[in-house]
């Protein structure tokens, strides 16, 4: 029985060394972040089925104050669909035929190249494929930003700046990850400010915390302002005497409730400005409890890019928040 047991061992170590090796000879992933290669035939991409696509995927990107798109989408046909395209960061692929055996949508990574995101939708006709994508697109959506986000996430972490999320971490009990560049502008027992700063942007994290008051609506979106205002007022000065950041009323911020790897938060998205100055960005900010429920910790990426488009800048900064970790003597 042993040897048995054995030999089962040593076939399921191959098969796991076999497949990282596989995975090991993948080439590096190409094109730019936000970009998705749609594998289409023409009359589909320039019918119903293609209409459907951009209106959910390019979509306006929200709370930016100029209008860009969600993803910048590329229609590629299924006979052009040689090496050049398979090694794309993001794909999906749309078969519609009547000899399909297998209708569906699969979700997979690293098919081509890695680290890949490859979404497949095969339909037996152009009805069929809209039902599957009318159904599928959230999880097509979240698919493709959930790879994008590792992919962001996965660098933080191997080329970090080093000291920071410690730093951080021992300030509130967990901390995100901060890539090579960025550095603390502020800390002190209740508020840090991490900033990765060029000549022309500014992409930042800050994190707070205040005391939970236990109510049902300490998440909602009045309440969660009222905060960040307060805060920030005392804590992030603009350039010039008495002014400071706070939220813009330019636009209603909107609060959506998610839970990302066992830990629940409310996410809030809205403009920032600074008061009495010209300044001005949008943010998103993650407010959670502490592990024990006595206070609400808040992380928030905010962008300040005026020369340039703002989607690439938020993403990469926001992504940041989702490395997010309490420390282990924390979570136990």
């Amino acid at each position: 029985m042993k040897r048995i047991i054995a030999v089962f061992a040593i076939f399921a170590l191959m098969l796991t060394s076999c497949g990282e090796r596989k995975k090991a000879l993948l080439p590096s992933v190409s094109g730019k972040a936000g970009e998705v290669i749609v594998v289409i035939d023409k009359s589909e991409w320039n019918g119903e089925v293609g209409q459907f696509i951009r209106d959910n995927m390019a979509s306006d990107c929200p709370f930016l104050p100029q209008r860009e798109p969600l993803y910048t989408l590329a229609d590629v046909i299924p006979t052009a669909f040689t090496q050049l395209f398979k090694v794309h960061r993001n794909l999906l692929l749309v078969n519609i035929d009547a000899s399909v055996t297998e209708p569906g949508v699969s979700y997979r990574h690293d098919v081509w190249a890695q680290p890949q995101a490859v979404v497949h939708v095969s339909a037996i006709s152009t009805e069929a494929a809209m039902e599957l994508l009318e159904e599928e697109m959230p999880k097509i959506i979240t698919f493709i930003e959930q790879a994008e986000r590792d992919r962001v996430i996965t660098n933080a972490k191997r080329y970090q700046e080093v000291g920071l999320h410690d730093a951080v971490a021992e300030v509130f009990g967990g901390a995100p990850y901060f890539p090579s560049g960025y550095s603390i502008r502020k800390i002190n027992e209740d508020f840090a400010w991490i900033a990765y700063e060029t000549t022309y942007t500014n992409q930042a994290i800050l994190m707070y915390r205040y005391p939970a008051d236990g109510g049902e609506g300490e998440f909602m979106v009045d309440n969660v302002i009222y905060h960040r205002n307060e805060i920030l007022k005392a804590n992030v000065p603009g350039m010039f005497e008495g002014t400071y950041m706070t939220t813009s009323d330019f636009a209603v911020p909107s609060v959506t409730y998610t839970r990302y790897k066992g830990r629940d938060f409310a996410e809030t998205r809205g403009y920032w400005e600074v008061y009495g100055d010209f300044m001005g960005g949008p943010f998103v900010s993650h407010s959670f409890y502490s592990p024990d429920g006595s206070e609400i910790i808040v992380a928030e990426a905010f962008v300040y890019a005026p020369k340039y488009n703002k989607r690439h800048y938020l993403r990469q900064v926001e992504s940041l928040l989702y490395s997010f970790e309490w420390e282990e003597k924390q979570s136990e």
